[in-house]
């Protein structure tokens, strides 16, 4: 079998038996993961699962030009020798999996923790090292040796009511050599909770994986679950799943314009958008009665539905609150103060993006075609005809240019959407999970692609429920953005990327 078809298709959405899926030697698996990567694959997921004494590693790739999914899977000892030399994409995930059961990647690049948390293998520490209790990691940073060379520490603390987080830069003078960003002070082991899965506390749990990003997470559990019970959406809820999908990228789109506009001092805009984003939250509520749209999302369908008279009444209380939109935002691009310190500031290579995997926003700033909506349509999206919002650059004004095109996508959408709701119902009745399945869904949050899978066991329940949020693979693109800049650069830069401590945490 050549490489190239070793992997087993798969669409977004869909579920294969386990059954169907061959556990590929180790060698043929590393073939044929490099090998799909070489023609322009990228990896969405790629996680293990305890089998016995060994591990089943898990890898996705998405074939974006196909609008396909792809699966390879393959049996790990107690070691494995590491792709992400090869591969960068893969070496957050090599650590995690590390991290998580012991299992130690051999020749990793940079070999250390992830989060911070004891291993899921009874008898291995995070390392492999056999012991009888896991021993808690410590942290060794990176660091640059040489005369006027300054190391200047930042957080876990902070100043402001935010999540923590651990920044450590190199710097010479006021340049930034390099930044290391230690995460994993959120950590609530939320995979292994839905394990044994689902329990009636799961919807709840997913939609605080990242709060900011409950509909996202929301709907990619709802779709994945719909999977693994081959049941359908009815055309109303999935119309109602996107408008409370980009309602959500709508509020966070321009509450990240007003924050950087705050940033650069650029006050007209940045009140604004607060206001601005309060309305489209509210909007949310009316939707279904939370701001954040937490209990809308379910499997089957919503939970909440609008007559013609409340669908009416939104649309119209919508329309000055796009009309303000486009008029804060439009001030803010078009002063040249505000310009002049977004261009150029915090640049973000495109080869680089491509190498780590970068994704949403910071992927298409840097002029990559990512977007789940129009490579991996599900639902509404499919009649949707999103085209991926591009900019070039990589700097701080593609990211808020990138924002500043979706929400422009995001209010015609909602506009069209409101104004023709499918007639039927909201919820079509769900049935039981397939034992002995995998499932994968990809659903593109408001920072970019979300990935759940799910692997069932024997009675149709989680053995492992993998997610990764946008965040898991972008904080890597903020400490490349930093690199040859000013450090008082970095809040700016930070708040174009506006990234998830707890999205990454999990």
């Amino acid at each position: 079998m050549s490489p190239l078809r070793a992997a087993s298709p798969l669409a977004n959405g869909g579920v294969i038996a386990l059954a169907d899926l061959p556990v590929l030697g180790r060698g043929h698996f590393t073939g044929a993961l490099l090998a799909e990567v070489s023609e322009g694959a990228r990896i969405a997921a790629y996680f293990a699962l305890p089998v016995g004494e060994e591990l089943e590693v898990f890898a996705i790739l998405a074939r974006d030009g196909l609008q396909q999914l792809a699966v390879l899977r393959t049996a790990v000892g107690a070691e494995f020798p590491s792709l992400a030399s090869r591969c960068p994409e893969l070496q957050l995930f090599e650590r995690e999996i590390a991290e998580q059961y012991g299992c130690v990647p051999v020749g990793h690049p940079w070999f250390k923790p992830v989060r911070f948390h004891p291993s899921w293998h009874a008898q291995r520490d995070a390392w492999g090292r056999g012991c009888e209790r896991p021993q808690p990691a410590v942290q060794e940073f990176f660091r640059v040796e040489g005369e006027e060379v300054h190391e200047v520490a930042v957080g876990p603390v902070h100043a402001g009511v935010i999540e923590p987080g651990h920044f450590r830069f190199q710097c010479h003078g006021e340049e930034v050599m390099h930044l290391e960003i230690a995460l994993g002070y959120q950590h609530r082991d939320a995979e292994r909770l839905l394990q044994g899965g689902p329990h009636p506390a799961s919807p709840w749990q997913i939609e605080t994986l990242a709060g900011d990003t409950s509909i996202g997470h929301a709907t990619a559990w709802a779709q994945l679950s719909e999977a693994l019970g081959g049941g359908g959406v009815p055309p109303r809820a999935a119309a109602l799943r996107l408008v409370a999908l980009e309602l959500e990228r709508l509020a966070n789109h321009v509450g990240d314009i007003g924050a950087l506009a705050n940033d650069v001092g650029f006050l007209p805009t940045a009140a604004f958008c607060g206001r601005l984003r309060g309305d489209y939250l509210n909007a949310t509520a009316t939707l279904c009665g939370n701001r954040f749209g937490r209990g809308l999302v379910r499997p089957g369908g919503v939970t909440a539905d609008l007559t013609a008279g409340q669908a009416s009444a939104l649309h119209e209380r919508l329309q000055p609150v796009a009309r303000d939109t486009r008029g804060a935002l439009e001030l803010f691009f078009e002063t040249p103060s505000v310009l002049a310190r977004l261009e150029g500031t915090g640049k973000v290579a495109a080869e680089d993006a491509a190498s780590v995997g970068l994704v949403g926003v910071a992927a298409r700033a840097c002029g990559l075609e990512r977007d789940v909506r129009h490579h991996h349509p599900l639902g509404a999206y499919r009649e949707a005809g999103i085209k991926s919002a591009v900019r070039w650059g990589g700097d701080v004004y593609a990211r808020a240019a990138v924002r500043r095109l979706e929400v422009e996508t995001s209010l015609a959408l909602v506009d069209r959407v409101l104004t023709a709701l499918p007639p039927g119902e909201i919820h079509a009745r769900s049935r039981p999970f397939r034992p002995n399945a995998l499932a994968v869904t990809l659903v593109e949050g408001w920072r970019g692609e979300i990935v759940h899978a799910a692997v069932t066991d024997a009675h149709g329940r989680f053995a492992r429920y993998k997610v990764v949020d946008p965040s898991f693979r972008n904080w890597t693109g903020l400490a490349l953005a930093l690199r040859g800049e000013q450090i008082s650069d970095f809040p700016l830069c930070n708040k174009s990327f506006n990234l998830s401590y707890c999205g990454f945490d999990l």
